[in-house]
């Protein structure tokens, strides 16, 4: 398992959102599409950070804002808070 941080949030049209969180060199990044309603009923916690099983990781588009990114939530958020 690998420890990554929410470095996206995008809501799409069809009533879901896309969580990107990245590994903390930018490199890799785990993808997931929730339902918008999962995280209003509280099915679902947005946290700071998950950890990540290793094949669930594929490769970053833009792996230095992605960098950047974990840099700057990391140095405000606890890997628990809630997003």
């Amino acid at each position: 398992m690998v420890q990554c941080w929410l470095v996206e949030r995008d809501y799409g049209s069809r009533n879901l959102i896309t969580l990107v969180y990245a590994t903390p060199d930018g490199e890799r990044v785990n993808r997931k599409e929730v339902p918008i309603t999962a995280i209003r009923n509280g099915a679902l916690t947005v946290t700071a950070a998950k950890d990540v099983d290793e094949t669930d990781l594929s490769a970053a588009d833009d792996p230095e804002r992605y960098r950047q990114e974990v840099e700057r939530v990391r140095s405000d958020h606890d890997p628990d808070d809630e997003l």
